[in-house]
């Protein structure tokens, strides 16, 4: 084969999806999480409760909004609190090159000889990157702690994606009843058809076969629902 082929064959224009979880991860642990959890719910409220009760709105309207709020909190609590740790550890860095800017850069030469540079052409690139102090405290923070000090996460972001995610995905289940199901069977449908189209869509971010992430959704939060309604209908007669 030519290099004109090779060439041919691989431009070198790709690009790869966004692997750094800034809003990816909130979306999609939010959009589950809802689902399964009011699904979960609503089903236990049905199993304790008269079905098609307003009590089931209820309870399902009041999920929706404590978990969307809260998984918003938490999200936003996560990301800051990791986002301030890094922040922490980049001036403790930066501190280090403006006081021993000779052992930083050997540091980072040994780093890339670890790699497989040879000593003299690691010496070079180290050099030549501690001749900008703000290129050296980035590839420090690269090197040392795997972090982008440019591209650090956002809380706004993850707790904005987290809340209207768990939201919709809160929103489902609870569907049927709002437009006038007077049982829980048109919200079990619908919930499990969206677990199994769920868990299909991320596979799309994963490895994993869209058949086999999706059935596995459908199975954990069929099971999570059932159990709730097994307990609901214990429960319930109990206390009513």
């Amino acid at each position: 084969m030519t290099d004109a082929q090779v060439s041919a064959e691989h431009s070198g224009d790709h690009t790869h999806r966004d692997v750094t979880g800034g809003w990816l991860r909130p979306a999609v642990f939010g959009a589950m999480d809802g689902l399964v959890s009011n699904f979960a719910l609503i089903a236990g409220m049905d199993g304790g409760t008269e079905s098609g009760s307003k009590f089931i709105i209820l309870a399902g309207l009041a999920g929706l909004a404590a978990g969307a709020f809260s998984m918003a909190a938490g999200e936003y609590t996560s990301v800051a609190s990791q986002r301030e740790l890094a922040r922490a550890e980049i001036e403790v860095e930066r501190r280090e090159i403006q006081r021993h800017p000779g052992d930083e850069e050997r540091e980072l030469s040994a780093t890339y000889q670890q790699k497989g540079l040879d000593p003299e052409l690691a010496d070079q690139v180290a050099k030549q990157f501690h001749a900008n102090p703000d290129q050296a405290l980035e590839e420090h923070v690269r090197e040392e702690l795997g972090l982008d000090p440019n591209d650090l996460p956002s809380p706004v972001v993850a707790a904005s994606s987290s809340f209207v995610c768990f939201a919709v995905g809160a929103l489902i289940p609870l569907l049927p009843y709002l437009l006038g199901a007077g049982d829980v069977i048109p919200s079990l449908i619908l919930s499990l058809t969206a677990l199994f189209i769920c868990g299909a869509v991320v596979s799309r971010v994963t490895t994993r076969s869209w058949w086999y992430s999706g059935l596995r959704q459908l199975l954990l939060g069929g099971a999570a629902a059932a159990l709730t309604y097994a307990v609901g209908t214990l429960v319930g007669p109990g206390i009513g």
